[in-house]
């Protein structure tokens, strides 16, 4: 028979027994997850402030607010156009630390919801911006605004998809936002402007809308905004090219899409009468498949190539018409302000 080795364990005053391990700490506790978030509200946390606006609609004043986040030392802050639009006279911000300061908006740019102010107050904390190109699907993100003045709010998930786009209008004006981030951290009302990060304290997007339940859209940081913010801050608002027509994406005859290697093109359904494309000769049914030497498979494409640099550039339009490749040269105008 095997002996039995009996193990004194007495108990001590907390009735616990002797030598067993003690509770941890609070910061013990905090698992990996929620270190990172921890860390991404400290660091990101502090330079996003409330913003009161007030502002004209239908010739009425009416106060509205939005959240905004500090990326320059010198106080230039990033939000949304739709939370600056209209407004009258100096925006004021509000940081979680409880100062606030004057605001006045530098430039906004409905067409992709990015707006520019510039804080009254030196040595604002500063965020960091990060590249949203290199975001993966799955990873975590963690939204931080500052709605109504209560204090900065914090909400984490993960991204849930890239690549949306994400339609916008400006008057008669309309243009998709590329590569749009989805994710099911929660937007809360007044977070639109407020900062979306990832694990490591870096601003990726700027929170713009809720589409749905556990569905946040953010306008990601990349080389294209990065390109509109700079523009913004320099000149107050963005310039872009325009051909004057409406269209969408249509699959190539199997002979065409052979002999150029790709499945697709821009059909055009409507062409904006005395436009460039109306004095191009473009009509309705053609299927642009070419600008320059740039590829076209879809709206996408032309709408990435009006740049400022394009208006009053002539062009080369490569198009499919009646079965028949032809090509017209094409002078785009600048889109003109609402």
């Amino acid at each position: 028979m095997a002996e039995l080795v009996l193990i004194d364990a007495p108990f001590g005053p907390d009735g616990t027994p002797a030598g067993s391990p003690s509770q941890p700490t609070d910061a013990e506790a905090l698992d990996a997850y929620s270190q990172v978030i921890t860390r991404v509200a400290q660091l990101v946390g502090p330079s996003v402030a409330n913003l009161r606006v007030t502002r004209t609609v239908r010739g009425r004043r009416q106060s509205g607010s939005g959240s905004g986040v500090v990326i320059t030392p010198d106080g230039y802050m990033l939000t949304s156009a739709h939370v600056v639009e209209g407004s009258v006279g100096q925006v004021t911000a509000a940081f979680p630390d409880g100062s606030e300061t004057a605001a006045e908006v530098v430039g906004a740019d409905a067409l992709s919801d990015l707006a520019v102010l510039r804080a009254d107050a030196p040595l604002l904390p500063q965020a960091t911006l990060g590249d949203a190109s290199e975001l993966q699907v799955g990873q975590l993100v963690v939204a931080i605004g500052n709605p109504l003045g209560f204090g900065g709010s914090v909400t984490a998930g993960v991204v849930s998809a890239l690549g949306r786009a994400f339609p916008l209008h400006a008057g008669r004006h309309a243009r998709v936002v590329e590569n749009v981030i989805q994710t099911d951290a929660a937007l809360n009302p007044g977070n639109s402007g407020g900062a979306l990060a990832d694990g490591r304290g870096r601003v990726v997007g700027v929170n713009t809308a809720v589409a749905g339940v556990g569905l946040g859209l953010a306008v990601p940081i990349d080389a294209t905004t990065q390109a509109i913010l700079a523009t913004l801050m320099r000149d107050g608002r963005v310039r872009r090219a325009y051909v004057g027509i409406a269209g969408g994406t249509r699959p190539l005859p199997p002979r065409l899409a052979g002999e150029l290697g790709r499945a697709r093109g821009l059909e055009v359904v409507e062409v904006v009468p005395d436009g460039p494309a109306a004095k191009a000769g473009i009509r309705a049914e053609d299927l642009i498949v070419a600008l320059d030497d740039t590829p076209i498979g879809g709206v996408d494409d032309l709408q990435r190539l009006m740049t400022a640099d394009a208006i009053e550039v002539e062009m080369t339009v490569t198009l499919l018409r009646e079965g028949s490749v032809q090509r017209v040269l094409l002078r785009p105008h600048e889109l003109p302000p609402e």
